[in-house]
C-alpha cells in the first residue's frame, strides 16, 4: 500500500508542477487552487507513504516521478523542446528511479 501512496504522490506532484505552470506566477484562480490542492495531496500521501518505507527510497522515488512526469508533461502539452540530451537525463532518472526500488527491502 505505501507503494501505491508513493506513486499516486509523485503523480500529484506532477499535477501541481504542471498547474503551477499554468498559473503564471499564480495569478491565475483555477490553476492556483489546483496547485495548491495538488501539493497537499502529494505531500499526505508522501508523509504516508513514509510510514513504512525509508526515507531516501521514498523522496527519490517522489521526486523522480515529479521530474519525469513534468518533463514528459512539458513536452507533450506545452511543446517543450526534446533532444537527444534531455531523453538521456530523463532515462538516467528512471534507471536510478529503479536502482533504487531495487535497493529497497520494502
Amino acid at each position: 500500500m505505501a507503494w501505491a501512496m508513493l506513486i499516486v504522490a509523485g503523480l500529484f506532484e506532477v499535477l501541481w508542477a504542471f498547474s503551477m505552470k499554468q498559473s503564471h506566477g499564480f495569478t491565475k484562480l483555477i490553476p492556483s487552487i489546483i496547485t495548491i490542492v495538488g501539493m497537499i495531496v502529494s505531500f499526505v500521501l508522501l508523509a504516508f507513504s513514509m510510514r513504512s518505507l525509508p526515507l531516501g527510497t521514498a523522496y527519490t522515488i517522489w521526486t523522480g516521478i515529479g521530474a519525469v512526469g513534468s518533463f514528459i508533461a512539458g513536452i507533450v502539452f506545452l511543446g517543450e523542446h526534446l533532444n537527444f540530451t534531455r531523453i538521456c537525463a530523463a532515462l538516467l532518472i528512471v534507471s536510478g528511479l529503479i536502482l533504487m526500488k531495487m535497493s529497497s527491502s520494502q
